[in-house]
């Protein structure tokens, strides 16, 4: 199978009938709102699900998808390293959903912030925690300064470190069962 390495919403809401979905996304960004039908592998536990993704495409079309494009392009060139082959949705379920294509929610899950808006708080915090302190200990601002240098890092690499520092507290990893469960519906 050839595909293509980034397919638009658009052209990927046309065929979505053919893709097995891969939400690459932590539990609590998939519970916010998911492509329909979309099967939920955070891209930190996709090691564990490569058997099931390998069965899943040689039945049919994977589709990687996360919110803007990042991590599943990194899910994609890790099931690449193991012969299977991905697509991942260019701009994410962001791009999808700004073009008018639905998200459906988790039913009875709460509603969990986007990666990158939990990455804006812990960020913003940290940065005023910093200022503030530093009027009375003028090394607290060392926090800020280190804070600012990681964004401008982050965005040159185009990589996040507090985002996978984030992706690991409680309300956004997953529990074994819901691993085992989606791992089990692929297998079908």
């Amino acid at each position: 199978m050839t595909f293509p390495a980034d397919l638009a919403p658009a052209q990927a809401a046309a065929r979505l009938d053919r893709y097995t979905v891969i939400d690459v996304r932590t539990p609590g960004e998939y519970a916010s709102g998911h492509i329909p039908g979309a099967h939920n592998i955070p891209v930190d536990h996709l090691h564990t699900a490569l058997p099931e993704l390998k069965a899943a495409a040689a039945r049919g079309e994977l589709l990687m998808v996360c919110a803007s494009g990042n991590r599943s392009a990194t899910a994609c060139a890790e099931l690449a390293a193991a012969d299977i082959p991905a697509a991942t949705l260019a701009g994410g379920t962001t791009a999808w959903a700004e073009q008018g294509h639905p998200l459906q929610p988790s039913e009875g899950a709460p509603k969990a912030w986007a990666m990158e808006r939990q990455v804006r708080l812990a960020a913003g915090s940290l940065v005023v925690l910093g200022i503030a302190a530093g009027t009375r200990y003028r090394p607290a601002r060392l926090l800020a300064a280190g804070i600012g240098a990681g964004l401008v890092f982050s965005a040159v690499t185009n990589t996040c470190g507090m985002a996978a520092v984030l992706a690991r507290l409680p309300h956004n990893r997953p529990r074994a069962t819901d691993l085992r469960t989606t791992l089990e519906a692929l297998q079908q």
